[in-house]
């Protein structure tokens, strides 16, 4: 069983497309899947669009009263969905965003990698990204240093990744209270980092953006992410000292 998690908040015009163009890449593909949404808050009518989906595909809505943020909406997805699975090692969880921002057409491809043995799948993004985020990287490289540690991932910050679920069970396991503490890419970064440990075999693929795709305007803060990359890592340095002096005492 692939289940997917898409954290949504005001995606009242592309979540609907997104879970129909869903629905035809994986039964297409005769694939078994759920679809699992936590709307976080939204006040732009995505509650009410995503009312009519159930009926047409395996779709559980999860809704945050109050907004909570891209990483507790994640966290949240994740622990839901290992509640729900009773079979981790054969099963699989899949991130994603609620805009297009990720390619749902790459959804197959990962889960032939999964199928041919692949804990962690990433889609990874690169030169095609606009300079601001490409600029945005290399300064996210020197304030989280300590988030991209993880040998041969060209893209830490990926949020279109699937993860056999055995591995977020392990991780969650070895965790203490809310699995993932920060926003936007440095969620993503940290849950790779926690997750890591876990995996036995990671495959990268290229991201591949759809030219004409554009739903609505991008909502990337480049400051804000180099704030949350700076405070997750300066974070985890902190911890790893800590562990050093206690190992040393």
């Amino acid at each position: 069983m692939i289940h997917i998690g898409i954290p949504v908040h005001n995606e009242r015009d592309t979540i609907g497309p997104l879970l129909w163009r869903i629905r035809e890449l994986l039964y297409g593909e005769r694939r078994q899947f759920h679809v699992l949404v936590c709307d976080d808050a939204s006040d732009d009518g995505t509650g009410e669009a995503l009312d009519r989906y159930p009926r047409v595909l395996p779709l559980t809505v999860l809704r945050n009263e109050a907004r909570q943020g891209y990483a507790a909406s994640l966290d949240r997805l994740i622990r839901a969905t290992l509640q729900r699975s009773g079979y981790p090692r054969r099963d699989a969880f899949v991130s994603m965003q609620g805009d297009f921002s990720d390619p749902p057409e790459r959804l197959p491809e990962m889960l032939r990698r999964f199928e041919g043995g692949a804990d962690l799948v990433a889609v990874a993004r690169g030169d095609s990204e606009p300079f601001t985020r490409r600029l945005t990287r290399a300064g996210g490289r020197l304030c989280a240093r300590h988030l991209l540690s993880a040998p041969a991932v060209t893209d830490p910050y990926a949020s279109l990744r699937l993860y056999r679920l055995f591995a977020l069970e392990r991780a969650v396991a070895a965790g203490d209270g809310q699995l993932l503490q920060y926003e936007g890419w440095a969620a993503n970064a940290a849950l790779l980092l926690q997750v890591w440990p876990f995996v036995r075999r990671f495959e990268e693929i290229p991201h591949d953006p759809h030219p004409l795709r554009r739903y609505r305007d991008a909502r990337f803060r480049a400051g804000e992410q180099l704030r949350q990359l700076f405070a997750a890592g300066r974070d985890r340095a902190l911890r790893e000292i800590g562990r050093q002096i206690a190992a040393a005492a």
